[in-house]
This record gives C-alpha cells, structure tokens and sequence, in this order.
C-alpha cells in the first residue's frame, strides 16, 4: 500500500533547469563561445560541482574571464527568469490530490534548503509538505539513494510504501537505488536524456491519475 509521495524540486515542481541552461548560454554568447546540452547534461539533477561551466567557457576562448562577475551576471539572469515561471503544470492538482486522500508528502532535493523553501513558500506550496530534505543536510546527493533514504526516514515509511517523481536520470537512479518505485517526468532539458531505467515514464504530471496510479502499485504488489 502507497503511503507516501516524494517529489524532485527543480525541473520538477518548477523549471528551474531550462533557465540555468539558458542563462548560461547567454554568457556564453557573449564570450563568443557555445554551450551545448551534452556538456550541461553532466551537472543535471546532480552537484553544481559536476560541471564548471566557467573553466569550460576559458578553456574555450582560451583566456581568463572575471569569474566572480560572470558568476553575478549568470546569477541574476538565471534568477529572473526562474521567478518568471509558473509552476510546473499537474503539481498543484497532484499534491492537493495526494493530501485529499491522507498521503505523507516529502521533497527530496540535491539543491540546499534556503533555495528550495524558499521557492516552495513563494509559490504557496510549502504547507502541503510533511518533510523537506535538501543536498546541504546528506553526505551524498544523487544519484546516490541518501535523500530519499533520509526522506523516508522522515516521513517514516518503508520504500516499498512510498512513490518517487523524478525528471533527471540522476533523480531516477536515486530513488530506484533507495527501493522507491519511480515515475520520471522529464521537462525540456531532460526531456532529451534516456529516463529508461525509471518504473514509468510520462510526459506530464498534468495526465497522471493519482487514484489509478495507486490502484495499479497496490494490486500489482499484493
């Protein structure tokens, strides 16, 4: 029986991934340089770490830039444009959904706390989470399992009793690596990866029938 749900922050619940591309790409631009989509898709769904766009972008024009005023301009334009962006389409209705029917829901994201909260409270959607984990509190983020073993921890629940949404390969083999059936919904970015290895695929969560979704996990499970 599902008693839960989990839910990725960015590209997820809102496109925060598109405008950090885009933003990206801009600066690029103005350097004279290109950023494609196979070069970003290493940092996707994962650490920042992963990928340094700024070294990638010397490294292409073959000169040092002023990191820390790159960094201010990438900021500003990525932050703009995210708070320009509604939430993603489904969301609302799936959470009020989950709540109506006595699910736990719980957020597990690589992204620290200040930036998902806050998000989530500007959005008005933080009060329909019973518990928030975020990449500042794990030793591991994904696609290590640690944020949805912690999340799990949290809302007290077994994986066999909880669902995972997920839009980023790296997402998808955190929760399946943690023992949570999951569903990958990709956005733009991600929409171009392989999200083979998760349970079920959809193209939005604007078509997912939570009440069927459910009925199928638990008769498929008994």
């Amino acid at each position: 029986m599902i008693r839960g749900l989990i839910f990725d922050f960015d590209g997820l619940i809102l496109d925060t991934e598109l405008p950090e591309y885009e933003s990206w790409q801009a600066v690029y631009a103005e350097h004279g340089a290109a950023l494609s989509l196979e070069a970003w898709a290493i940092c996707v769904g994962t650490a920042p770490e992963a990928f340094d766009a700024i070294a990638d972008l010397e490294k292409q024009i073959e000169r040092p830039v002023d990191r820390a005023a790159v960094r201010r301009q990438q900021r500003a334009l990525s932050l703009s444009l995210i708070n320009a962006q509604p939430i993603m389409p489904g969301v609302v209705e799936l959470l009020a959904d989950a709540r109506a029917r006595g699910l736990k829901l719980g957020v597990a994201s690589t992204s620290e706390r200040d930036w998902v909260a806050g998000h989530l409270e500007r959005l008005g959607l933080i009060e329909y989470f019973d518990c928030i984990r975020c990449g500042d509190e794990v030793e591991n983020v994904k696609p290590a399992p640690d944020l949805y073993l912690a999340a799990l921890d949290c809302l007290e629940l077994p994986p066999k009793e909880a669902v995972a949404f997920e839009d980023s390969p790296n997402g998808v083999l955190a929760a399946t690596r943690a023992g949570v059936y999951c569903v990958a919904v990709p956005n733009p970015i991600t929409r171009q990866f392989s999200l083979d290895h998760a349970n079920r695929l959809i193209a939005s969560l604007a078509e997912l029938s939570l009440g069927q979704l459910l009925a199928e996990l638990s008769n498929h499970r008994h």
